[in-house]
C-alpha cells in the first residue's frame, strides 16, 4: 500500500468525531478519483427518523430535489443497500423503474457510482456511495477500492452506532428464554434438533417449539438467519 493510502487510513481512524472522520474520509475517496462521498446511517424504526445522520458532499440542488420529489422512497440503490451488504454499482439498468430519478441524477452530475452497506447486530444500517460526473465505474475498479470503502463505513458508522444504539426500541433486542439460548447455541454448533434433544433430554418437538418461538422474536424466516441474528446482538 502506498504510504499516503495508509497515512490517510490512521488519519480516519485517529479521528475524534463523525464530522473529522468524514472530512478525512473525503480526501481519501477525492484521490482515489472520485468526486463525491455520501455516508448516511439509519435506526430501524421510524419514530427515531430525526437519528438519521447524513453527511455528503454532494450539490446543494441534487440534496433539494431529493428530498422535495420523494426520490428516497423510489430509489433502487437504497432498497438494495436497505436489504443486502453487497455493494451495487450506479448503473442504467438498476434504475429501470425510476428512470426520473436517474435523469435528474445525471444532470447534477452524479453520472457514475456505487454504494455499499453495513447492517449491524442492533439493527442500525449505514451506506456509504462514491460518485464522479465523469468516467464509467467498472467491476475491477470497484472491488480495487472495496476495502477502502468499507473501512470509511465502518469507521464512520462506529462514531455514530455508539451514540444510537442506546436510543433504540427494546424491540430490537429481543429477549430470549435460557432454553431458546441453549437451543440457538447447539445450533450454532450445527446440532440437529434431534441431537439437541438428545443433549438437552426434551423432546425434539419441543426443540422445534422454541426454535420457531426464537424465529418469530427475531421477525426472520427459518433457523439459520434465527441463529445468525442472536449472535450479531450477542444473545448468544
Amino acid at each position: 500500500m502506498e504510504m499516503w493510502k495508509e497515512s490517510q487510513l490512521r488519519q480516519i481512524s485517529d479521528a475524534k468525531e463523525i464530522k473529522s472522520a468524514y472530512e478525512k474520509s473525503l480526501n481519501l475517496v477525492q484521490s482515489l478519483g472520485f468526486k463525491f462521498c455520501a455516508f448516511t446511517i439509519t435506526s430501524p424504526s421510524e419514530i427515531h427518523h430525526r437519528d438519521t445522520v447524513n453527511f455528503n458532499n454532494y450539490p446543494l440542488d441534487w440534496n433539494t430535489e431529493y428530498e422535495q420529489a420523494h426520490f428516497r422512497d423510489i430509489d433502487p440503490i437504497l432498497a438494495h443497500c436497505n436489504q443486502s451488504e453487497w455493494p451495487i454499482l450506479w448503473e442504467d439498468e438498476v434504475f429501470s423503474k425510476a428512470p426520473q430519478l436517474r435523469v435528474a441524477q445525471k444532470t447534477q452530475g452524479l453520472q457514475y457510482g456505487w454504494s455499499q452497506s453495513i447492517h449491524d447486530g442492533s439493527g442500525l444500517r449505514s451506506m456509504v456511495s462514491l460518485a464522479r460526473s465523469n468516467s464509467p465505474i467498472y467491476a475491477c475498479e470497484l472491488y480495487e477500492n472495496l476495502g477502502y470503502a468499507m473501512f470509511i463505513n465502518h469507521q464512520l458508522h462506529g462514531h455514530v452506532a455508539k451514540k444510537l444504539r442506546h436510543r433504540l426500541p427494546s424491540a430490537c433486542t429481543p429477549h430470549l428464554s435460557t432454553r431458546e439460548i441453549e437451543i440457538l447455541k447447539l445450533s450454532a454448533d450445527g446440532k440437529t434438533a434431534y441431537e439437541c434433544s438428545r443433549i438437552l433430554s426434551i423432546s425434539e418437538r419441543t426443540i422445534n417449539f422454541h426454535v420457531h418461538s426464537a424465529i418469530q422474536k427475531f421477525g426472520v424466516n427459518n433457523k439459520i438467519a434465527a441463529v445468525i441474528k442472536a449472535v450479531r446482538t450477542g444473545a448468544i
